[in-house]
């Protein structure tokens, strides 16, 4: 085996970054190319603000990252694109026919009662194995069909293929982002049934790709603008769904650790060979995705760090001059507090002011809500950290897997606070890192396929614990 390089594209629900990685058999070196933030924007649309993503303005910030790869790398050898799941763009004749709506956007709550009324909730879970989300993309097309959007000829694009299509001019749907649809059978393949029972045109669906499989070359007009000679590098499935990517990247024994991909979202969970099934499961609203090699991640949605950076910017939008990583400093030296807050409470899923929300939970229950940023801070990190612990012993009763080890992946290892305040409320020591764990995920794919790596996923995550580094924090 050979050293090589391949360009990871990583888009997140706040930021996307272009990484450009040399990897080989002891070899895992990442340099970022770019990082440009992820702006979603409100569109007037007859009688109500919609959210939207800008995924044009994304594409060129995309472009523009790979274009600064191509002029240090001619020889690149793939290019893979992960990103949020649940979304899709929509097109018509191979054209888009508008930015994709954020799933925040307020018009998926009339897509649950559509959709319920045509399947019970215990049966959706039978056959996608998802948890409840307002925002699943089978609630989305309920409503496009409803309001005659979504037509026979038409097809939808999840974001990751979507930006595939922009570079190759080829419609696929990679598997792992296509399982949070709730519309893929337990074998990887639409659900038919399903799909006829939602009165879903068929053809909207776009053939179906497992992570390292070829998407295809570069489109002639994409290799001339970022100037790649030749027949330029391929495009590379990887896990495209971003948390499929980071627990690749997770160098743990999935037999004994539980991962929690922290970012936007905290994603507490297991990796698991098959499918779990169960009322119970449903009740906890654990959900199936598919994983890397036919991997499932068994796993539960907490809010994660969204509580943090929406109250971040609630407060410099009142003028207050707060940062971070100054809040956190100053939050660590409070006590901790008495009292937290359930952090999946819905009223802190939509956009705007998030320190007003928290306060209100509190005085609603009659206890005292903090008083100051710092304090609000810390009541954040420490109600993430409890909801984390809980849903890790939650995952381990209702899986059999004796988790003895947390693992924390994402922007969430950087937070001393949180993995600190994770390990005393769970008991369990928690390992942080790496950071970057998606894009590494995504790196590690595509370098398999192109054979300069080799082995299971265990063998990438052997590669990933002798070249990153891991902080471990003991349970007090």
């Amino acid at each position: 085996m050979s050293t090589g390089t391949v360009a990871a594209v990583d888009l997140g629900a706040t930021s996307g970054r272009v990484i450009h990685a040399r990897v080989g058999a002891d070899t895992l070196e990442l340099t970022e190319a770019a990082r440009f933030p992820n702006t979603p924007v409100r569109v007037w649309e007859g009688n109500r603000a919609a959210l939207h993503w800008d995924v044009t303005g994304l594409y060129a910030s995309v472009l523009e990252g790979l274009a600064s790869v191509a002029r240090t790398d001619p020889a690149l050898c793939s290019i893979g694109v992960d990103s949020w799941a649940v979304d899709y763009g929509l097109l018509r004749s191979g054209r888009l026919l508008g930015e994709p709506y954020h799933y925040r956007d307020e018009r998926t709550e009339r897509g649950v009662d559509l959709v319920h009324a045509a399947v019970e909730p215990a049966e959706l879970y039978r056959e996608g194995g998802l948890q409840f989300l307002p925002f699943n993309s089978l609630y989305q097309l309920a409503v496009d069909a409803a309001d005659g959007v979504l037509l026979p000829g038409d097809q939808i694009l999840l974001i990751p293929d979507l930006f595939g299509y922009f570079l190759t001019g080829k419609h696929y749907a990679e598997r792992t982002n296509a399982s949070t649809t709730g519309l893929l059978t337990a074998d990887g393949t639409w659900n038919d049934i399903l799909i006829d029972r939602l009165e879903l045109p068929w053809d909207v669906f776009p053939p179906l790709i497992s992570a390292g499989d070829p998407i295809g070359p570069l489109l002639l007009s994409v290799r001339r603008e970022l100037s790649f000679s030749g027949s330029g590098p391929t495009v590379m499935a990887v896990g495209s769904h971003d948390t499929a990517s980071a627990v690749v990247a997770v160098p743990m024994d999935a037999s004994r650790a539980a991962f929690i991909s922290c970012g936007t979202w905290g994603l507490v969970g297991v990796e698991l060979e098959g499918r779990v099934i169960t009322g119970e499961g449903r009740a906890a609203n654990f959900t199936n995705e598919g994983g890397v090699d036919g991997r499932i991640r068994y796993l539960h949605n907490v809010m994660g760090l969204w509580l943090l950076s929406e109250s971040i910017r609630e407060w410099q939008r009142r003028g207050l001059h707060v940062d971070l990583a100054g809040l956190l400093a100053e939050a660590a030296e409070l006590p901790r507090p008495a009292d937290v807050f359930d952090a999946d409470d819905p009223r802190f899923l939509a956009p705007g002011d998030m320190p007003s929300r928290i306060a209100a939970w509190f005085q609603e229950r009659g206890l005292r809500a903090p008083a100051s940023p710092a304090g609000m801070v810390r009541a954040i990190v420490e109600s993430l950290a409890a909801a984390f612990a809980q849903t890790v012993h939650r995952v381990g009763e209702l899986t059999g897997v004796p988790v003895d080890t947390v693992h924390v992946v994402g922007g969430g290892a950087r937070n001393a606070l949180l993995c600190q305040a994770t390990a005393d409320r769970s008991g369990l020591p928690v390992l942080a890192g790496p950071v970057e764990a998606t894009a590494i995920g995504n790196v590690l794919v595509q370098a398999r396929a192109a054979g300069l790596l080799t082995g299971d996923l265990e063998t990438l995550r052997a590669l990933v614990a002798r070249t990153t580094q891991i902080v471990r924090y003991d349970p007090r």
